[in-house]
């Protein structure tokens, strides 16, 4: 565990062992907020690119689309069937 000091400005020095387990450079963006209990401070890094980041993140789920479209084609059958 380390311990850091919260300057007169509010700054914070993140020790260089965290830095480079997260791989935080000069200029990084890092998200600060509250816990839901509102007793502890969370910071997390945000991905240099939040797209490619977020790329593959539905992968392997329905795809909403071709659920749709099944769905419409049972509904013709259905009124195919009622026609008949």
């Amino acid at each position: 565990m380390t311990i850091t000091t919260v300057s007169t400005k509010g700054q914070i020095v993140i020790p260089a062992s965290i830095r480079k387990s997260l791989g935080l450079k000069p200029k990084s963006k890092l998200v600060v907020k509250l816990s839901e209990d509102r007793k502890r401070l969370l910071v997390e890094p945000l991905p240099e690119d939040p797209i490619e980041s977020a790329c593959g993140l539905l992968a392997g789920g329905t795809s909403l689309a071709q659920a749709l479209l099944q769905e419409r084609q049972q509904e013709r059958r259905l009124e195919t069937e009622k026609i008949a």
